[in-house]
């Protein structure tokens, strides 16, 4: 006899799709790390764009490793 409800028996199989690769979320710190240096040699001669696009980017950097590790977007805590 075959039920027909919305969610799987215990004898059926459920298969999950997982994406391949890793997340962008992940790898932007391979973007902006190198980035930190350059703009140091870069803007050499102009200290106070420098200083404010150095911070402004480690600000970033700090932001979004923050929202890493925080579960308030977290989908699977739910």
């Amino acid at each position: 006899m075959s039920t027909s409800s919305s969610h799987p028996s215990d004898s059926d199989v459920v298969y999950i799709k997982q994406s391949k690769g890793a997340p962008f979320k992940f790898l932007v710190p391979l973007i902006y790390a190198p980035v930190l240096p350059l703009i140091r040699l870069t803007l050499r001669h102009k200290p106070v764009l420098r200083d404010r696009l150095f911070t402004a980017v480690l600000v970033g950097a700090f932001a979004h490793g923050s929202y890493l590790v925080s579960d308030l977007y977290d989908s699977e805590s739910k």
